[in-house]
């Protein structure tokens, strides 16, 4: 039975890594990141609902006199 050969399994592994490091550095180096962040302005819509237009007293429990 024959033995597997090792001898060339470290500079598979190395240029792999090398592979894989040169890739990602390529990678980040195309994208594009933004300088200054500023936040969106979000314009606020103001709904009218019928309940708003009169006001109205919630009656709770606890809020209720004691006799």
């Amino acid at each position: 039975m024959p033995q597997l050969n090792t001898s060339t399994w470290p500079i598979t592994i190395m240029s792999m890594i090398m592979t894989l490091f040169i890739m990602f550095q390529l990678k980040i180096s195309k994208h594009l990141y933004h300088l200054n962040p500023a936040p969106l302005t979000v314009e606020s819509h103001k709904y009218t609902n019928p309940w708003e237009i009169k006001w109205t007293k919630i009656y709770l429990p606890l809020s209720l006199p004691l006799r």
